[in-house]
């Protein structure tokens, strides 16, 4: 196989752009995240793949909760914010406020819509990459948005 033709096929699939946060007593993980998907009705479940050397992933595999939080179409400043090491100061994650949801997973005041979730299983693989199947139990969405999607922005994710 062509490994630039693969980069470049696999760069097409459509993806969003979110924010993934989680908490474990003190300790506070928070990632952007571009491969997420929905994957049940009943129980209402959805699927991340998480950098399994990434804060979030160290949180959210100890505390068992996270929040997936949607990114707005002009919201790119803010999913950049999360691109570097998770540095929680002040009621803030990398400069953005939270506050703690109903699961205690920080939740993001500037993002507008998020589903807070309970870990339903881990799969993992040999990649770098692990699959993070997790359970809706509350979500927001008090304003109409338009997600960001990576389509629309200049960074490349995958391949």
């Amino acid at each position: 196989m062509d490994a630039k033709v693969r980069q470049k096929t696999l760069r097409l699939l459509s993806n969003g752009i979110y924010v993934l946060t989680s908490r474990n007593e003190e300790h506070y993980g928070a990632a952007t995240v571009t491969w997420v998907s929905q994957m049940s009705f009943k129980p209402p479940l959805i699927m991340a793949a998480v950098q399994r050397n990434s804060n979030v992933f160290k949180c959210l595999s100890e505390s068992r909760i996270a929040a997936l939080h949607i990114v707005g179409a002009t919201q790119q400043d803010i999913a950049r914010r999360f691109f570097y090491p998770t540095r929680p100061e002040n009621g803030s994650i990398n400069g953005e406020p939270f506050a703690e949801g109903k699961t205690t997973a920080p939740i993001l005041a500037n993002l507008p819509a998020h589903l807070e979730c309970q870990v339903e299983k881990i799969v993992d693989t040999d990649g770098d990459h692990a699959l993070v199947i997790l359970r809706v139990v509350e979500a927001a969405c008090p304003e109409a948005v338009r997600p960001l999607t990576i389509a629309e922005t200049p960074w490349e994710y995958g391949g």
